[in-house]
């Protein structure tokens, strides 16, 4: 719809070559709960002659309505409804974990969009035709996305960063698989700059029990990495039969051949970007 509406190659739009300001109108019909497109501002492009993955962002990219029908996904499988529960989870959780000051009650929004997820996960991996179960995850995918729990904060969506480059090179790999193995990774590798938030969402999300911080924040990720395994989802890259020596390349892609940093806890350059590929593999 961008593309009809100006003259250039939509790849110029994630490159930055150009701004996309207007588009033909969009009418989504939902049949997958996971990348909330029916409510985002957000687009993303494969250019499978380079593999490479890449976002952008424009009003223009909003639908102008969205008819939202649960039983449109009941035939959705466990392998997709799976990865749409973690994309779902890492939309919320990417503006969770900002380095802006938190806001409570946007916290709690998005802490009961991720327990409520989690919950509807479990009983769609029973029953896929669950109508309430279904119903939740599709609210979820749209208010996970549509900025609800962004409000009053910036973010850069760090992880799903790493994961372009992951499912760009290796265009087999499913997004919502991807963050399932990086999100993790990354955590496990930030928390310590951060330690009271990564606790607060391991008390409140995964009712862990544990007063001393860190503890408990490590504890909180382990929850996550359990979610996501008893959902079938995989936790490192080897899963998916890439090479051992694949991790260079990803952190070559991720920060475009080390001309960008990651803004998240800390500004992730090439090293540590290759850090997490590897922590993970």
């Amino acid at each position: 719809a961008a593309g009809a509406a100006y003259d250039c190659d939509v790849w110029d739009f994630p490159t930055r070559k150009s701004t996309c300001t207007k588009s033909l109108p969009i009418g989504c019909i939902l049949t997958l709960s996971a990348a909330g497109s029916e409510m985002s501002s957000s687009a993303v492009i494969s250019n499978m002659d380079i593999n490479m993955k890449r976002g952008f962002n424009s009003d223009a990219n909003r639908c102008l309505f969205a008819i939202c029908n649960p039983e449109l996904t009941y035939s959705v499988n466990e392998f997709q409804t799976a990865c749409g529960i973690v994309d779902i989870m890492a939309h919320t959780m990417e503006r969770y974990f900002t380095v802006c000051e938190p806001t409570d009650l946007t916290d709690r929004i998005a802490e009961s969009i991720l327990k409520s997820v989690i919950n509807a996960g479990r009983i769609l991996m029973d029953n896929p035709k669950d109508y309430e179960a279904r119903a939740t995850m599709m609210w979820a995918s749209s208010l996970s996305h549509n900025d609800l729990t962004g409000s009053g904060r910036q973010h850069f969506l760090a992880v799903h960063q790493f994961e372009h480059a992951l499912s760009g090179e290796y265009q087999e790999i499913a997004h919502g698989a991807g963050l399932s193995v990086l999100f993790p990774a990354w955590a496990k590798y930030v928390y310590k700059l951060q330690p009271s938030r990564f606790a607060q969402f391991a008390r409140r999300v995964w009712d862990v029990e544990d007063a001393n911080d860190e503890s408990a924040a490590l504890k909180g990720i382990e929850a996550m990495e359990n979610y996501f395994a008893s959902i079938k989802m995989p936790l490192k890259l080897r899963e998916f039969n890439i090479p051992a020596d694949c991790t260079r390349k990803l952190a070559d892609l991720c920060t475009f051949n080390r001309q960008r940093t990651i803004p998240s806890y800390k500004d992730l350059d090439y090293d540590d970007v290759k850090n997490i590929f590897d922590s993970c593999y």
